[in-house]
């Protein structure tokens, strides 16, 4: 993560750069733009009541409005009138010129160079999507296995969407400079979360539903237990902060300028609040599909198969069955290609109503299909996934200190798993096995909130900076 934010900020640094160059290069005049109407033709008189400020250039006639140059003289503030004096229609346009004669516009909020500014700020969000997304594409195997891949791929997403929004932004400021000002430039600026959660919802709303399809089903083959309503919980909570969000985003407001930013920066952080635990669960989602379904190179020198329970008379149920079927068929392929034996480690504990450890029930199993006693080299002392890991590391340095590996597991626990062997010091890479289809996400929810709660402070901090800058961003602007 050090990395991509290095790169993030040398991004930052090198436009606002650019923006300085364009700014003394390019933009170093201002225009007003007055729409034409019915109220203002190209002959409108115009005058300056502080000439010894700025003056006015030639208009230029462009498709439904006029372009009028402003030539800063000197620091200090100017009215510019449009209209006779006796119009009730009359317009003024208040402008300030700072030392450095760059002209800001009072009324639009328009100022020398707005639009470079703007092309930075959409080039910016895109390129830390294109950053985030390029070191997620980059991290192959077992350094796959971490954190930083679900921000990579949650926020690469969101930092898309805030670009796509910013692309649009420029284009309108561009194309109707009449009417689009800076004002509304940065006005969706500040609502770039509002905007996302709103370009997202239909995705929330469809996925929100399927998690809940797929818990009725589960609930229908398991006992309703805390742990399997959990899918439940988060579709619930998903469709009440879409509709709390669509209340707050919809709603008329009536109140003073100062209630008006309150209100814009309470919609604005509520936004950011929904988005990134949107961001962090899709992150892990895509994280979790793409780990199940990885396929690892036949080199391996080791097969941990991670346990769980199992019945009493010592057969493997269908969970822990198929991660150890899982492990043979992996050890038949790469037989097939390559000759190499792996050998066998199957990992857990007995827990207090298991006969004989997790992993000489496991050992069991892959006797009677055939694996020699030879390649099993069984480690039963842990009592949880890392455990697992961190037992079976040593067993495995102990054997062949440059061994490779690869553990099995049910394919919604790979990422996580991956993440744990990570933490124990094993570089491994995952194989999943198939669970039942009403099964795996409600069993990838309990995972994602697992793997998260590891993190809580990090996450909190996170989180905290992302409200404090958007809800800054809404009240100043």
């Amino acid at each position: 993560m050090r990395k991509a934010a290095k790169q993030i900020v040398i991004c930052a640094v090198i436009l606002t750069l650019l923006c300085v160059a364009c700014r003394i290069v390019f933009f170093n005049q201002f225009s007003i733009c007055l729409p034409l109407g019915e109220d203002w033709q190209e002959d409108t008189p115009i005058r300056v009541e502080q000439p010894e400020i700025l003056r006015l250039g030639p208009a230029e006639k462009h498709d439904g409005y006029l372009k009028i140059p402003v030539i800063p003289e000197k620091p200090g503030d100017a009215d510019v009138y449009f209209g006779s004096g006796d119009n009730s229609r009359e317009e003024l346009r208040m402008l300030r010129v700072d030392r450095f004669h760059t002209v800001f516009e009072l009324n639009s909020g328009n100022y020398t160079g707005d639009t470079a500014v703007l092309i930075a700020v959409t080039l910016f969000w895109l390129l830390v999507s294109a950053i985030m997304m390029w070191h997620f594409l980059r991290a192959k195997g077992a350094a796959f296995y971490d954190y930083e891949t679900i921000y990579y791929s949650g926020f690469s997403l969101f930092a898309l969407a805030s670009g796509l929004v910013m692309l649009s932004v420029t284009v309108s400021r561009m194309v109707h400079p009449e009417t689009y000002n800076m004002f509304s430039a940065c006005s969706a600026m500040a609502g770039a979360s509002t905007r996302y959660m709103q370009m997202t919802s239909p995705l929330v709303l469809a996925f929100a539903l399927a998690m809940a399809v797929s818990n009725i089903a589960l609930l229908r083959h398991e006992k309703p237990r805390l742990q399997n309503i959990l899918g439940l919980a988060v579709s619930a909570l998903l469709i009440a902060g879409e509709a709390l969000g669509w209340y707050l985003f919809t709603r008329d407001f009536m109140g003073s300028e100062l209630e008006g930013r309150i209100d814009s920066t309470f919609r604005n952080t509520y936004a950011t609040l929904f988005i990134y635990f949107q961001c962090m669960l899709t992150g892990a989602a895509v994280c979790g599909i793409n780990a199940a379904r990885h396929r690892p190179a036949p080199d391996k020198d080791f097969i941990i198969i991670n346990g769980c329970w199992f019945r009493k008379d010592g057969s493997l149920p269908p969970l822990l069955r198929g991660r150890a079927d899982r492990a043979l068929a992996f050890w038949r392929e790469q037989k097939e290609k390559t000759g190499r034996e792996a050998a066998f480690v199957p990992s857990g504990g007995q827990g207090s109503d298991e006969p004989v450890p997790e992993a000489e029930a496991i050992r069991q199993y892959l006797l009677s299909q055939g694996i020699e006693d030879r390649l099993i080299i069984p480690e039963d002392r842990s009592v949880n996934t890392l455990e697992n890991m961190a037992f079976s590391a040593r067993i495995i340095r102990a054997a062949n200190p440059e061994g490779k590996t690869v553990f099995s597991t049910s394919s919604y626990h790979v990422f996580r798993s991956g993440i744990l062997a990570g933490l124990a010091g094993l570089a491994a890479e995952g194989i999943g096995s198939k669970t039942k289809w009403w099964f795996w996400p409600n069993a990838f929810m309990r995972e994602t909130a697992g793997l998260l709660a590891k993190r809580w402070k990090q996450e909190l901090l996170f989180l905290m900076l992302l409200v404090a800058f958007f809800g800054i961003l809404s009240m100043v602007l």
